[in-house]
């Protein structure tokens, strides 16, 4: 499920990451396992095998362009090896994590690469707008909130976040409602929809399949704490 958010992730259990995609997840793409997964706006389908063993860091909103050279929206709904952006360090990032005794060592090692990376301050203005996105202020008011152009506002913060303000504030609406979810099985959607600001049930609804790929009565997550995941049953399987 969508949320918006940068990852950067290296695969420890094998030097590969997939990604699958088009009708009934028929297309692979596979790329090296030490990779930045940028900011999605829509579902993906991805391995679970790969999640078996895996270092991660989960940027804040916003914080991922302070250690890419990029603009972040040029990650919008990709997977990039980190290689082509950080070079021969990218390169071995993976196999100096996997040479690290314990755990303790390999977040030393993830700090280390990070603090070296570190090439911009983040944008005060943007994590303010973020904020206001978060708390569910409308993207007409946060501009003027900030003191800032419209157009202005909306290339910075794609440059930043990776994803327009206004798509940053329907899937964070989204995530807002999947945590709310005790017994999604058995949801009101009518109060669901009420309670986080849909026009109506329909709107929810639609808004819900389009970033989602799926309706809000078929959403069954693998677990509470893991909210984002929803198993995929494939044709044969």
């Amino acid at each position: 499920m969508p949320s918006g958010q940068p990852h950067l992730m290296i695969n420890l259990g094998e030097d590969q990451f997939r990604t699958y995609s088009g009708p009934d997840c028929a297309t692979v793409r596979r790329i090296n396992g030490a990779v930045l997964a940028g900011p999605h706006g829509r579902p993906v389908a991805i391995d679970t095998m790969e999640q078996r063993w895996l270092a991660a860091v989960e940027f804040r909103v916003g914080g991922a362009a302070a250690f890419f050279p990029i603009p972040i929206s040029e990650a919008c709904n990709q997977v990039i090896e980190l290689d082509a952006l950080w070079g021969r360090e990218g390169s071995l990032l993976r196999g100096l994590l996997c040479e690290a005794a314990t755990p303790k060592e390999k977040f030393c090692v993830l700090e280390t690469v990070l603090l070296k990376r570190l090439i911009r301050p983040q944008d005060p203005a943007i994590v303010a707008a973020a904020s206001h996105l978060e708390r569910g202020m409308s993207v007409a008011e946060v501009p003027e909130c900030l003191g800032l152009l419209p157009k202005t506002f909306g290339r910075r913060f794609r440059n930043v976040v990776g994803l327009s303000p206004k798509r940053f504030s329907r899937v964070r609406r989204l995530q807002r409602v999947l945590r709310s979810l005790n017994k999604p099985a058995s949801a009101g959607w009518c109060m669901v929809a009420a309670e986080h600001g849909y026009t109506d049930q329909a709107h929810f609804i639609h808004d819900f399949r389009d970033l989602t790929g799926i309706t809000p009565s078929l959403y069954r997550p693998c677990s509470p704490q893991r909210r984002n995941h929803v198993p995929i049953a494939l044709p044969g399987k």
